[in-house]
């Protein structure tokens, strides 16, 4: 119990950045770890504290010592834009090519970060650290996409031989990512600098325009349609669904909106004859339903017919439909 004490009271100290008390302090196992295996060296690289790191690796901690999930000190540093550092780790002999449970190593967390400097330098020291893929074969290309890092792509694509368009398991590229999470500055890039096709295919046959449907990405979909050209009605090519199909089944109503006002038809099926609204009401989506039935579908009283009992639980619904008849 007392040893439990310690080890937490040296923690803080650790997480506090308190070099002369920790020194004062440890007399015990510099190598003792938390229950899940976090060392003080992890704790210090994490927070950035460098007094303290330097002072752990002068005491011999293992750099490369692992906690839960195959974190090294050197992965934790990357969570943080401290350049100083990594570059003492680095120098004390960490490997910026261990991979952690999800096949993440140190440059690919720092370029989910998005610091040029620190993916400058990494790439400096060890050039192939960008060859590399998580489980789901997800690049750091991929991940500063997504994550909205406009000037970490920028060093990426000027010093990574990454393929346009390379792909995930679930058959998302880059440009797919950046899209998704509405990162349009980043689209441009990628289609200007990296000749990325706008128009690929994940494994689902979706496109990058269903993918902004599904998270509501109204100004990616304004992007795509109004700039780069694409039919607002093309249809995933193993469901036949349109954007205005993903929209409608996620409930984004405001997307909806705009998909209608780009053109997008809203009578539309998917290979199971289904339209915008079959899917707005499966997810029981009443604000997306009356949007729908307002904007004039021609086959309103056959789809009241088809899911009546589906939703008659949910009166709200039904009586969407009753006003929408008697109009």
């Amino acid at each position: 119990m007392a040893a439990s004490r310690d080890a937490r009271r040296l923690y803080r100290l650790v997480q506090e950045g308190r070099l002369c008390a920790l020194r004062e302090e440890l007399d015990m196992d510099i190598e003792a770890a938390n229950r899940d295996y976090k060392r003080h060296l992890h704790e210090a690289a994490s927070m950035g504290h460098r007094d303290c790191v330097r002072y752990l690796l002068s005491r011999g901690a293992v750099v490369d010592c692992l906690k839960k999930a195959d974190w090294t000190p050197l992965m934790m540093a990357c969570t943080r834009k401290n350049l100083e550092v990594i570059q003492d780790l680095v120098e004390h002999g960490a490997d910026p090519l261990l991979k952690n449970k999800d096949g993440w190593n140190s440059f690919h967390i720092a370029s989910r970060e998005g610091d040029p400097p620190i993916l400058q330098y990494l790439l400096t020291i060890c050039p192939d650290a960008w060859k590399t893929e998580s489980k789901i074969s997800r690049t750091p290309l991929h991940t500063a996409a997504m994550h909205g890092c406009l000037e970490a792509v920028k060093v990426l694509l000027q010093r990574c031989q990454y393929q346009p368009d390379c792909r995930d398991k679930c058959g998302l590229t880059p440009f797919m990512d950046a899209i998704q999470c509405g990162h349009i500055n980043i689209a441009r890039l990628l289609l200007q600098e990296h000749k990325a096709c706008f128009c690929a295919e994940d494994s689902l046959g979706a496109q990058a325009i269903h993918r902004a449907a599904v998270t509501g990405q109204n100004e990616a979909i304004r992007f795509l349609v109004s700039e780069l050209g694409i039919d607002v009605d093309v249809k995933a090519t193993s469901t036949h669904l349109t954007a205005l199909h993903y929209a409608a089944k996620e409930g984004h109503v405001s997307t909806v909106q705009m998909l209608i006002s780009l053109g997008a038809d809203i009578n539309s099926k998917d290979e199971r004859n289904r339209s915008a609204l079959h899917l707005a009401c499966a997810g029981q989506h009443l604000a997306c339903i009356e949007f729908l039935l307002r904007s004039g579908l021609r086959d309103s009283p056959d789809i009241t017919g088809t899911l009546a009992q589906q939703l008659t639980r949910n009166t709200d619904i039904l009586q969407c439909f009753g006003h929408s008849m008697m109009a």
